[in-house]
């Protein structure tokens, strides 16, 4: 090689040095001024999203406010229950943890298949399921499987089942109360949820030196209830058997304290458990008594007796001639037997449940002041209650009365009521004329237990206590062997009532069908009522006549009440007054 050759190869040495040196200097250049960047400009918004990624925020569950009956005995209360859920980027083998949870959660196949596919994907916060019990979570803790965690919150307990069901409602699987009491006090009982921010290891884990942030949950108040949870379950009890026996559609019972107008029972029949809602019939849910309204039928004689007896129009001994039937303009009336003509007093119309003769009694009084007495008794009107879907019954306006609304509405057809307003009616009745507003709820019970009474209702005469105490006697004699309602009486105590069997109307021809709904309400001590029960049975296939089918639920449900409350024995016996003449 020569030298010039060798001078070449040399110089070639050197270009490809220099070109490699001086790439090597561009591209650590270009590092270092990513890495000035990185750090001069770029490293506090990267550490923030570091730190967001590594950041969990945890749900508090604010613990619910328990329902309680009027002694405190637990009607709703909340227990401790885990939420379960996946970082989905820490999973390793979806189709295996599904498996493995389900097993341990005893799901289907098809739940199974919906863990599996939560499992999957890049979220770093999913719930697989909410509300499993803390050792359900300890036994898929114990299985250490990478990305499965949990949260703490509360789940729903009904101690009594089904007892007051429709009436406490139910909490849905987002902790919002459906109906019921839980509903229309949601947010009270709820309180506020809390949140918990902190930095978390790739584990899940809190890390001790990290960023957190905590706004603690603001407990839920609790709600003490006028129900008495043992007369409640005497009286669904009772209601069940007979809606059985009657093999009718449903059935509805209200008890009142006749001195306060605080529920002390109200039941439904059919009901359900409020631990497994999903598993009955939504219709069940339904609390009828004060959802529902119907004609009240004969029951409504009572409130026609006491407006003609307060406005000294007629009294129990005035005399009465009830023909086989009574025509008016556009319709002719009879009674629900046929029968030849009749010499019954006031108290005789009641007892015997005349049509005919309360049509005459009320023509006495002329629709204006009728009028006015039905709503002074709160025909129309809200119970004042707010609960979720309670009907306000119907009473056309005076100006919309047609000629037969006088004398229909009379004996309880025309208009329109829901089980607790017509309890409540016959409340004012036995609490001397003065109606009470019915109550529902006694107080609220703060975290630390303190207890504040609801305010109590206004009470408004509607007729004299003298009034009063006629109507109460010439209800006893319903119960009398003369009356419709012997199978009502209890041993020992004086009692006062009213049956009905109210037709029902067909909604598709706007007529009445062969449906009824027999009903009796009564009240007892009669000569000092403490409390008054009003029981209707819908659409009865065995039997028709409300003495029959719901006046022995009132013997039952009434007598448990007085024996509780160790009332005593009436004294002296009812007045003796003349049905005939």
């Amino acid at each position: 090689m020569n030298f010039l050759d060798k001078k070449a190869r040399l110089s070639r040495k050197s270009q490809r040095f220099h070109a490699i040196a001086a790439l090597t200097v561009l591209v650590l250049g270009g590092y270092g001024v990513k890495l000035v960047e990185l750090q001069a400009y770029q490293a506090p918004s990267l550490s923030l999203k570091a730190t967001e990624n590594r950041t969990r925020t945890v749900l508090l569950t604010a613990n619910r406010g328990e329902i309680t009956d009027r002694k405190g005995a637990p009607l709703a209360i909340s227990v401790e229950a885990r939420n379960l859920t996946a970082d989905q980027t820490k999973v390793v083998n979806p189709g295996e943890t599904a498996r493995l949870i389900a097993e341990i959660l005893k799901v289907d196949q098809e739940q199974q298949a919906a863990i599996e596919n939560s499992l999957i994907g890049e979220k770093r916060f999913v719930y697989l399921t909410k509300k499993i019990t803390p050792s359900q979570w300890n036994e898929i803790k114990a299985l250490r499987l990478p990305g499965i965690y949990s949260e703490k919150t509360n789940s729903r307990i009904y101690p009594g089942d089904s007892i007051a069901a429709s009436l406490i409602g139910f909490v849905g699987a987002e902790g919002y109360g459906m109906n019921g009491i839980e509903h229309s006090f949601n947010e009270m009982l709820a309180g506020a949820d809390g949140r918990m921010k902190y930095e978390s290891s790739a584990g899940g884990r809190q890390l001790p030196q990290g960023l957190s942030s905590q706004q603690d949950p603001v407990p839920g108040i609790g709600i003490r209830l006028t129900i008495d949870r043992d007369l409640q379950y005497v009286a669904e009890q009772a209601l069940a058997e007979r809606v059985e026996y009657a093999q009718a559609k449903s059935g509805t019972l209200v008890a009142i304290e006749v001195k306060t107008g605080k529920i002390l029972a109200l039941a439904n029949y059919p009901t359900f458990n409020p631990n497994t809602p999903l598993e009955s019939d939504p219709n069940t849910w339904v609390n009828r008594a004060l959802v529902d309204s119907y004609e009240p039928g004969s029951t409504a004689k009572v409130m026609t007796m006491a407006a003609v007896v307060n406005e000294n129009i007629a009294g129990p001994n005035t005399q009465f001639v009830i023909p086989p039937v009574l025509k008016r303009p556009s319709k002719t009336f009879k009674d629900h037997e046929p029968h030849p003509t009749l010499q019954l007093t006031l108290t005789g119309v009641l007892a015997k449940s005349s049509n005919i003769g309360t049509i005459l009694a009320a023509e006495m009084l002329g629709k204006n002041k009728f009028y006015d007495y039905l709503k002074k008794f709160g025909v129309g009107d809200p119970t004042g209650l707010n609960f979720p879907g309670e009907s306000n019954g119907r009473l056309p306006k005076l100006n919309d009365w047609s000629v037969t609304s006088l004398p229909t509405f009379a004996f309880g057809q025309g208009y329109m009521v829901n089980a607790v307003q017509i309890a409540s009616m016959y409340a004012t009745v036995a609490n001397d004329g003065k109606r009470i507003p019915p109550s529902l709820v006694e107080g609220f019970i703060q975290e630390d237990g303190t207890f504040t009474h609801a305010p109590a209702p206004t009470p408004v005469e509607v007729i004299s206590p003298s009034s009063a105490q006629i109507v109460r006697e010439m209800m006893e004699t319903v119960v009398s062997a003369e009356g419709t309602a012997p199978m009502a009486s209890i041993p020992g105590y004086r009692v006062g009532g009213k049956t009905g069997t109210a037709q029902v109307v067909d909604p598709e021809c706007r007529c009445y069908s062969t449906e009824v709904i027999a009903s009796f309400i009564g009240m007892a001590p009669a000569e000092d009522p403490e409390i008054v029960v009003a029981i209707a049975i819908h659409h009865p296939k065995n039997g028709r006549w409300g003495g029959r089918l719901a006046g022995p639920v009132f013997k039952e449900v009434a007598q448990y009440a007085l024996q509780d409350r160790n009332l005593p024995p009436s004294e002296g016996t009812p007045p003796q007054l003349p049905v005939e003449w």
